[in-house]
């Protein structure tokens, strides 16, 4: 039986945790919490990165925010900013006790879109 991403993520609790484990993580990063300080709606932001998280690994949620490109066009996002954004989100993951199997499945994801967020 495959399992699916969202299952070993959780579901929608587990995704749910883990989000608000990576923003909080962000807002203690020195290298983005200004960027998550300066988000006008934060919980907005939370519900739209749980949707994403949920959609984008089979999960039943319909994900109704932008596209990465056109969510991050115009913040000029460095490297280090992403790296920094992906050591955070593995840090929850870590915290949760979600297996290695999985961490790279969501790594792999991650890197995918590298290319829609950083300097766009």
């Amino acid at each position: 039986m495959n399992i699916s991403l969202y299952e070993r993520l959780g579901g929608a609790q587990g995704i749910s945790k883990i989000v608000d484990d990576v923003i909080d993580a962000h807002l203690n990063n020195p290298v983005v919490s200004t960027r998550f300080r300066n988000v006008k709606d934060l919980e907005h932001a939370k519900a739209m990165a749980r949707d994403f998280f949920a959609a984008g690994s089979g999960g039943p949620e319909k994900y109704s925010g932008k596209d990465m490109r056109t969510a991050h066009t115009g913040m000029n996002i460095s490297e280090q900013e992403y790296l920094a954004v992906m050591d955070d989100i593995m840090g929850a993951l870590n915290k949760h006790n979600i297996d290695e199997t999985t961490q790279k499945d969501v790594l792999a994801i991650l890197y995918s879109l590298k290319g829609e967020i950083i300097r766009v």
